[in-house]
């Protein structure tokens, strides 16, 4: 395949031998690197090589400004607006940079168009009069000041013009309208030498009128990027401009142009895929190019053009690890970069200080970024990870600069008094200043660990853009607030790439849309072609209507649809295997349907190409669970040993019931779940303050009959009670507000209602004394099977003693219900976690078996989200079915649950019995 460059470096070493004396003008630098490869393949001898400009460069060389970046921009954009608005209406520069951005984007449009600025403003704010429609004879001062703005905008870019050409700098737009303006001086300077523009497709006004020029007073010529079949169909969007400067121009008037290749209709194999999600099209394309090479066509002319290029990370992940050579045009954005989420995290956490010290959860996250756990490490140990385990076990939601500081030891205080500062949050310059100071302390780190190359890259792209905000803010002072500030790091960060190292004319080629301008390859792979992605759509960032555009010739979402279709069009041409993929799952940020690029490509089909649909999905195999098997050894049944003889507790029966493995993680290997601050109230945390109330309240009482007076004191009680027991359990936690208020008068209710209960049995003639709360119990369990001694213990909540019977109480906040209590058939209660509740209080009767001999016993739970159940008692029946139920715990009762008991027992501790984990 001969490629656009190489048949113009072909054209250009025909008639001119000596390469110094031209001057070629292309779109884009890379296009410059491929066309310098070509004339160098092409030339037998040695010399000077020619000018090789970008159109940003060529236009800068006329002009002799200096293009200002964004920023730069809207410092020097802000002065203007200062000087020119009244005090009263001016907004501060986080406000105003959020609409200025586009302001000047109107500009740069403007003055590339070589628009009359006098009769466009004055249109401009005569619609915006007419759009602002009002009744009433007096303005509001609202209605006064956006009038006043539109008429003022005129004002605005003049004196933004005066001010950048006095330091010699410019928007892009502005350095076009500059270049217009000193083209006859470059061209009486340099009329002797040839010059040529290459591949050109939407021009500017500005642009269009240059090349004019030039074709009119010198030796120029222009070279089109573009296939005769999209020239001669009148409708086809990807010709639409070259068509208007064959019609337009009068240079064409009087001299035929270059004829077009017919490259586009020769033989082609396309294949369109439908791929759900971006990183399935990352995935697919890892295949797509082992099968490449197992073709053995090769990856040298083969071309991935990203759509979206947030593609790149997963497709760089996915690559195939036999593909060595991979040169990426472009970079790879500086705000994806862990260094970058370090200080968002500082940001957001400056951001969230309150009168009362820091909130904990920006605090935490700071400190679990990788770069923070560095940054505060000293002598190989990690205080960071410390501090967040202090945090999480004293429930600490917010936290002082000296809690913070104390924490650390003394060489780790400079950088805590940086990163903590309490002027951080208020002056902008110590923000800034802090920021140097961090990134450098970073660097110091990672250059003492060696091998960081990466990520001392990083550091230096972030220190290069806080020493330029810096260095702004000193001179303009206009940063007010930490507001402003983020919006300024965002943007400054959203433009700045690292650059990829690689040979750009050597492998697999991996590309966004516009870095493809004038190149060709034999094997093109495009992603995300789907509508909102490839074309853009008609988002249009501008305060420009529509109407008005089209009236003053400025470019339309229309004009953008035509230039996105030269470029897809343009990378098909020459190829001949094309790869189209799409999101065929695209969500809300992802563009919408299959591009309308695809739709025309299969509805005007060219004859010679060969076009296949289809739609790849991910092959998911569904694997039959694997469930974990743990073989008991000697170590395991010595320690199985140790927790017999130490005692089961009902908790660690139970969940071996609902699920050996967690019987094997909790209570055999000691595993316990991390330890998390409660910004919520925990259920557990509620229950465990619930319990603690009822045993404060009802101590006093033990060993006596309930009685009305003491019930309506400990009444009185409940809310102080409460308090203490908050403040003893939720460590640290706010109850004052949000849920945890609500769960504060959840305690309360609980407390309340069972008191209030209590009392309306005692009214009505109940005789009801307590005999223990929260009673350690321990009891022995005959196992002749083992050789060891098994006891069971635990603690019961309340004994009392109600009416002559003996009641085992267990408390439960959550809810309980009759049914759970209640067995017909004995095999469950060992099987069936359902029934858990019921051997909990069994477990408690059989260890209070003793002390009760000649008294009715009742097992049973009060639950707190089923009050009207009231005490829900354990109970046999003959048949699931049957009303009669015996609810007292016998010694038949107690001789049926040691049966189940010493089965479950004698399972867990067979050393031949591996445990096994259940499907829950």
């Amino acid at each position: 395949m001969k490629t656009f460059l190489r048949e113009v470096a072909e054209d250009i070493i025909k008639s001119h031998q000596d390469l110094q004396p031209l001057v070629f003008v292309l779109p884009s630098k890379r296009a410059g690197v491929f066309l310098r490869n070509e004339l160098l393949s092409l030339t037998t001898k040695t010399g000077f090589g020619p000018k090789i400009y970008s159109i940003e460069e060529f236009v800068q060389e006329l002009s002799r400004l200096r293009l200002a970046d964004t920023t730069e921009l809207l410092f020097e954009f802000y002065q203007v607006y200062k000087a020119l608005t009244p005090q009263e209406a001016t907004e501060d520069f986080y406000s105003f940079s959020r609409w200025a951005t586009t302001m000047i984007q109107d500009f740069n449009e403007i003055d590339r168009y070589l628009i009359a600025t006098d009769d466009f403003f004055n249109y401009l704010a005569s619609i915006k009069e007419l759009s602002h429609w009002y009744l009433q004879e007096e303005k509001t001062s609202l209605q006064q000041n956006y009038i006043r703005f539109w008429n003022t905008l005129h004002q605005y870019y003049t004196q933004l013009k005066t001010r950048l050409l006095e330091k010699q700098l410019g928007y892009q737009g502005l350095i076009y309208r500059e270049a217009v303006e000193n083209l006859n001086y470059y061209l009486q300077v340099h009329q002797s030498k040839p010059h040529f523009f290459i591949g050109f497709n939407a021009l500017n006004t500005a642009e269009s009128l240059i090349i004019q020029e030039f074709l009119s007073h010198t030796n120029t010529k222009v070279f089109w990027d573009i296939d005769a079949h999209f020239v001669e169909d009148k409708q086809h969007d990807a010709g639409l401009f070259v068509r208007r400067y064959f019609k337009d121009w009068q240079y064409y008037q009087k001299n035929p142009f270059t004829l077009f290749g017919t490259y586009f209709s020769e033989k082609k194999q396309i294949e369109i895929t439908g791929i759900p999600k971006n990183i399935g099209q990352a995935h697919y394309i890892s295949k797509l190019l082992s099968a490449l090479k197992e073709r053995k066509q090769g990856l040298q002319n083969t071309a991935i053009v990203l759509g979206n290029e947030i593609l790149l990370a997963p497709l760089l992940n996915a690559l195939p690890k036999d593909i060595t050579e991979v040169n990426i045009t472009g970079g790879y954005p500086l705000y994806l970069s862990p260094i970058a989420s370090f200080f968002s995290n500082w940001f957001e956490l400056l951001d969230s200080k309150e009168t009362q010290g820091w909130y904990h959860r920006p605090l935490i996250n700071l400190l679990s970024h990788p770069a923070g756990r560095l940054l505060f490490t000293s002598e190989d140990k990690d205080y960071a990870t410390q501090f967040i385990d202090k945090i999480n076990t004293q429930n600490q939601l917010y936290l002082s600069q000296e809690n913070i500081v104390d924490h650390f030891p003394q060489n780790l205080h400079p950088i805590c008094d940086v990163v903590f500062s309490s002027r951080s949050t208020s002056d902008m310059n110590t923000v800034i200043t802090n920021c140097l100071h961090i990134t450098l302390t970073l660097k110091e780190k990672y250059q003492d660990q060696g091998g960081q190359a990466l990520y001392l890259e990083y550091l230096y792209r972030l220190y290069r853009i806080f020493n330029q905000l810096q260095h702004l803010n000193k001179e303009y002072q206009v940063i007010e607030h930490l507001k402003g500030f983020r919006h300024l790091f965002k943007e400054l960060l959203s433009k700045e790439t690292i650059d990829f190292q690689g040979k750009p004319l050597q492998g697999l080629q991996i590309m966004g849309v516009l870095e493809s301008r004038n190149l060709d390859f034999e094997t093109v792979i495009i992603t995300s072609l789907n509508e909102g992605i490839l074309p853009s759509g008609k988002s249009d960032n501008s305060f420009i209507p529509f109407d008005m555009k089209s009236a003053f010739d400025l470019p339309t979402y229309k004009e953008k649809d035509a230039i996105y279709t030269y470029h897809f069009y343009h990378l098909l041409q020459r190829a001949k295997n094309v790869y189209l993929l799409y999101n065929s799952e695209p969500d809300v940020l992802e563009g919408g349907e299959k591009s309308r690029f695809l739709l025309q490509l299969t509805l005007d089909k060219v004859p010679a190409h060969t076009i296949t649909e289809h739609i790849a999905g991910p092959q998911v195999t569904l694997a039959p669970p694997k469930l974990t098997k743990i073989t008991k050894n000697e170590a395991l049944n010595k320690r199985l040993e140790e927790i017999a003889t130490r005692g089961f507790s009902p908790t660690n029966l139970t969940n071996y019931i609902r699920n050996p493995l967690d019987f094997y993680l909790q209570s055999v290997v000691g595993i316990r779940n991390e330890v998390e601050l409660e910004e919520t109230v925990a259920a557990n945390t509620l229950g465990t303050v619930v319990h603690d109330t009822l045993e404060d309240l009802y101590t006093p009482m033990v060993g006596k009959l309930l009685t009305g007076e003491a019930l309506a004191n400990a009444h009185k009680l409940i809310t102080p009670t409460v308090e203490k027991n908050f403040t003893k359990t939720y460590r640290g936690g706010d109850i004052s507000r949000g849920k945890n208020l609500i769960i504060y008068h959840v305690a309360l209710q609980y407390v309340t209602k069972f008191i209030e209960m209590e009392q309306k049995e005692v009214s009505k003639g109940a005789s009801i004394k307590i005999l223990k709360l929260e009673s350690d119990l321990k009891q022995s369990v005959p196992i002749p099977q083992l050789d060891f001694p098994v006891f069971l213990r635990g603690k019961a909540d309340r004994i009392d003693e109600k009416d002559g019977i003996i009641r085992i109480i267990d408390y439960k906040t959550g809810k309980v219900l009759q049914n759970e209590l209640e067995l017909y058939d004995w095999d469950v209660l060992t099987t069936d976690y359902k029934y858990s509740k019921a051997f909990q209080v069994l477990a408690y009767a059989y260890m209070l078996k003793d002390e009760f001999p000649t008294k009715e016993v009742q097992a049973g739970i009060i639950s707190f989200k089923n009050y009207g159940g009231g005490f829900l008692r354990f109970a046999t029946k003959d048949s699931p079915r049957s009303a009669k139920k015996a609810y007292a715990v016998t010694t038949t009762t107690l001789e049926a649950f040691l049966k189940e008991l010493t089965k479950l027992v004698l399972e867990i501790c067979n050393s031949t019995q591996p445990f096994i984990e259940k499907e829950i």
